[in-house]
């Protein structure tokens, strides 16, 4: 249900404007790479608009997404010690279930 209602709200006006701006923005526009010779053909592309804006788009993205990443290494390292602890306490707590089997106590009865 909330898979639903973040593509209705979010992903598709988002889509809608990215639409609208691929049609808007048609004209070939140059990108140089030479900012002292701007001219300079080895060093230019041109490429449509749209492209520029989703490539700035993506690359914006995965910016974020690798900082995003490197910020939460040290919560990732601390959920794997912890999983490992977890891990090392159930197999110690299945060798001691399995050493007190059923009907022999497992502590010294207290003398009467």
């Amino acid at each position: 249900m909330v898979n639903r209602l973040v593509l209705v709200i979010i992903i598709v006006p988002v889509a809608i404007v990215l639409i609208a701006l691929a049609v808007a923005n048609r004209e070939w526009v140059p990108f140089t790479l030479d900012p002292f010779h701007p001219g300079n053909p080895a060093l230019t592309i041109q490429l449509p608009l749209f492209v520029y804006l989703f490539a700035a788009a993506i690359l914006g993205v995965l910016i974020g997404s690798l900082a995003t990443w490197l910020r939460q290494g040290r919560y990732r390292k601390l959920a794997r010690q912890r999983g490992a602890e977890a891990d090392t306490l159930r197999a110690a707590h299945k060798k001691t279930q399995q050493a007190a089997q059923p009907g022999t106590p497992s502590l010294p009865r207290p003398a009467s």
